[in-house]
């Protein structure tokens, strides 16, 4: 049978931790709202849908992503690395499933990152912060793009909030340990299937 994989970026493709937690740092700060003082700062603004966080903790969802342009095109995406050789679950996924990327990331970043390495050829459609910022209206969206029911759909996460939106959305949740949330964090979220390696996800 046919299924959807909608994959997270960072933190399940890419390990971009540090990277993104100054970017998003460093916009808050240019904004004169610095409500990120250390990492576990930053991390829980991942308990549930990051831009809703954000505007839950006063900030004006349009400054920040004016502010974020600047900060955004200082990236340099070789210092991105991504988690274990993923080409050959890709490869194998592709063959006979559908493939996308839901992020709260930029797509035209998402794009440039994955042609470095090689991992865009696998993807059918990169939606990220661009096309929307609700992964929950993403995940929906691509369910009607490509016909497919919500028990022949799975999103894959490393965050509290990744499953949380999932589960709103009605599809099958799957939480990676080797990306930015905790196994304890990602346990309470209950996802239906939580895994170590991308080669697990040849078994679902």
């Amino acid at each position: 049978m046919k299924k959807l994989f909608l994959f997270d970026f960072d933190g399940v493709m890419i390990d971009s931790l540090e990277i993104y937690e100054r970017a998003v740092t460093l916009c808050l700060e240019k904004i004169g709202k610095p409500i990120v003082k250390n990492r576990a700062d930053f991390l829980n603004l991942f308990d549930e849908n990051f831009y809703e966080a954000i505007v839950s903790r006063g900030i004006d969802l349009g400054e920040y992503m004016d502010a974020s342009k600047e900060i955004i095109a200082r990236i340099n995406y070789d210092e991105m690395t991504p988690f274990y050789d993923l080409a050959p679950v890709l490869d194998k996924l592709a063959k006979d499933h559908t493939l996308a990327v839901i992020s709260s990331n930029d797509s035209e970043a998402i794009n440039a990152v994955m042609s470095r390495h090689k991992y865009n050829g696998y993807f059918e459609e990169v939606l990220g912060s661009d096309f929307m910022f609700s992964k929950r209206g993403k995940i929906v969206h691509a369910m009607d793009r490509f016909q497919m029911e919500r028990d022949s759909t799975y999103y894959i996460g490393d965050t509290a909030g990744d499953i949380k939106e999932a589960k709103m959305a009605g599809v099958r949740t799957v939480a990676v340990t080797w990306g930015w949330h905790s196994r304890e964090k990602l346990t309470v979220a209950r996802p239906d299937y939580l895994i170590d390696t991308p080669g697990e996800l040849l078994y679902l």
